[in-house]
């Protein structure tokens, strides 16, 4: 009778889906949101080094016109689908960082991932994620994270306590059906408080949900639905898929894109006067071949596109070690190679974020980190 009873839960609490998004609370107004491009994205695709002299013939087809791409400088311009953020970059609300890479080197999806959301040197060195670590620093009692996904991402497993809440494709359930749940459940500690923290997730999402299929705008706008709240968290992880670019990669990135843009845009809108508190960090495990494959895509890479966006940044600037793309210049010949831990960029966001001395931070989200040269100051003040 237990097992039927905890089927059925989960299966009713699935009737209360939302997207895809990880969050915990902190004891601070700050936000901090953390979005994962799953799939290696090709930062040479996203960031365009237009003035590079072999970026055209290395690139061929894939190759991006600088005319119709939104210029930021005089050597680097977003992808024509980024429309959100360039408007964001000229506001001083987005800085763009390039050439950037965890400590991993092979070209592992699964290995690089586990890094990336680790924080060790190492695939599976460490047992729990940076953001974990990240939310043990600050949370405050209560509520302290939620994980909007099948299952809690690497970066927020750990030791602080995280549930989660996944989006349904199946109807909207009845107040009826809660309600007869609600009572089912009345006598049964465990089971009720989990059934009373769905509905108190649910409740939170509000109208943003809409009971129906959410594009990546509207991802956006419930992500911010729980951000904005007084009482709500501060930390969030949002997971995008679809990045491994293999072939077709100049129509299937162009969509990738406009979508990644689309839930940026969500995110402000959704936050208002918040998003003045907030900083959106966007990254991927590794980065792809400078060169095209024969079948209009690129490999796994190295070297990749990071960005930090929001009403908290610094912005307005494009900052790379550029390496250059000549022969000599390529990692192992064939990869951009990096010039900037995204470890570095990662632990510095956050200690001017959160105020935290960088040196903690450091140590506390990267235990192996060997701390090189700071970043230029990254957030308003």
């Amino acid at each position: 009778m237990t097992l039927d009873r905890r089927q059925f839960l989960a299966g009713a609490a699935a009737l209360l889906g939302a997207p895809r998004v990880s969050f915990a609370q902190a004891a601070t107004e700050r936000r901090f949101v953390f979005i994962i491009q799953r799939g290696a994205a090709d930062g040479l695709h996203t960031l365009i080094p237009y003035a590079e002299p072999a970026y055209a013939s290395l690139r061929g087809a894939l190759a991006i016109d600088p005319a119709s791409a939104h210029k930021l400088d005089g050597s680097f311009a977003l992808h024509p689908a980024l429309s959100e953020l360039a408007g964001l970059y000229r506001a001083g609300q987005a800085s763009l960082f390039h050439a950037v890479a965890s400590s991993y080197r092979e070209r592992s999806h699964f290995d690089g991932q586990n890094v990336l959301e680790t924080g060790g040197q190492l695939p599976y060195q460490l047992k729990d994620g940076w953001m974990n670590r990240l939310v043990g620093m600050l949370s405050r009692p209560g509520r302290d994270a939620i994980a909007f996904a099948p299952t809690v991402p690497m970066a927020l497993r750990g030791p602080v306590a995280v549930t989660s809440y996944a989006p349904s494709a199946l109807p909207e359930a009845n107040e009826d059906l809660l309600m007869r749940v609600e009572q089912l459940y009345a006598d049964d500690a465990q089971l009720h408080a989990l059934w009373s923290a769905a509905l108190e997730a649910r409740n939170m999402a509000g109208s943003a949900e809409g009971g129906k299929r959410q594009n990546a705008q509207e991802t956006g706008r419930m992500a911010a639905s729980f951000l904005a709240r007084a009482d709500g968290p501060r930390i969030a992880m949002i997971e995008t898929g679809g990045w491994d670019t293999h072939s077709g990669q100049h129509g299937r990135l162009a969509a990738q894109l406009r979508n990644l843009d689309g839930l940026v845009a969500g995110l402000r809108q959704g936050l208002g006067a918040a998003w003045s508190q907030t900083v959106v960090l966007v990254a991927t495990e590794f980065g792809r071949t400078v060169a095209t494959n024969g079948t209009g895509g690129t490999d796994h890479g190295t070297g990749a596109a990071a960005m930090l966006v929001g009403g908290a940044v610094q912005g307005g600037r494009v900052l790379a070690d550029w390496p250059g793309l000549g022969p000599g210049d390529l990692l192992d010949g064939r990869d951009l190679r990096p010039t900037l831990a995204l470890e570095t960029l990662i632990a510095q966001t956050c200690a001017e974020l959160f105020r935290v001395e960088p040196g903690k931070m450091a140590r506390t989200l990267f235990p192996h980190m060997v701390q090189g040269k700071s970043l230029p100051r990254l957030l308003r003040a």
